[in-house]
């Protein structure tokens, strides 16, 4: 089994460390490769960081499409994950919706630890997109910019759990979301001292990615994720046009 993850954004240290998680939490046979896009944002954190980054993200699939069995889409707003999910029939698991399936299932009510205050709304978007707003105590954000929960781990740890806490002790979240792909690792420290479980979102991923592979389980194309339909465009190259024969039974 090969699975390719992809971080949207372009900071290396970030796409090691996302490839280190998956790698931890699948199967020895599964074999694991971690990308960035050649293109895209140093990190994401607006909606327009969010839209510079899909075109990238989308590259990497369409251009391996054929190579792997599956995709994780690395970041915690799920960048393009809908379009992701038109270019291949292979499944496409985004951190966001894993994280919050994981925790949805460990108790009643999850709380989002997260960046900046202003991804707040970016955040509460993708949860509602989800489906699983009404599980959603709160989303806590802190001071944290992306780049800053790879490079600063103690001091991110630090952040995090003072925003945890507070989710539970005032929002009463029974189980913590990490929002942010650069926070693979710091559940087990925060879990040390919360008394709830905390997600790491690549993690939970990973395992539930290669779990949609072994179920042998495709995107559906019957509608909504079919393949895009031909269209003239105008400087995209030709890899982005769709052949109006490809994928008809």
């Amino acid at each position: 089994m090969r699975i390719k993850a992809i971080n949207p954004n372009t900071t290396l240290e970030m796409t090691e460390n996302i490839g280190h998680q998956v790698r931890r939490y699948t199967s020895d046979d599964v074999e694991v490769e971690a990308v960035s896009p050649e293109r895209g944002p140093i990190s994401i954190e607006s909606y327009y960081d969010d839209f510079l980054a899909v075109p990238g993200v989308l590259e990497e699939i369409i251009d391996d499409e054929a190579e792997f069995d599956a995709f994780i889409n690395s970041c915690w707003g799920d960048p393009g994950i809908d379009a992701c999910r038109e270019v291949t029939e292979k499944p496409v698991v985004g951190i966001a919706e894993a994280s919050m399936y994981v925790a949805n299932m460990l108790g009643a009510q999850f709380s989002v630890a997260t960046i900046l205050p202003r991804a707040r709304d970016f955040i509460e978007d993708r949860v509602r997109t989800t489906g699983l707003w009404g599980q959603c105590a709160s989303v806590r954000c802190t001071d944290l910019t992306v780049v800053e929960t790879e490079e600063t781990r103690d001091a991110a740890t630090e952040a995090l759990y003072d925003a945890a806490k507070r989710a539970v002790e005032e929002d009463g979240a029974e189980a913590i979301c990490l929002g942010c792909a650069g926070m693979g690792g710091l559940d087990e420290p925060l879990e040390e001292r919360l008394p709830v479980p905390v997600i790491d979102s690549v993690a939970a991923a990973g395992v539930i990615t290669e779990g949609m592979v072994r179920l042998g389980k495709a995107t559906s194309k019957v509608m909504t994720y079919k393949q895009p339909e031909p269209k003239e465009q105008t400087g995209y190259p030709q890899k982005f046009h769709f052949d109006a024969d490809a994928g008809d039974d």
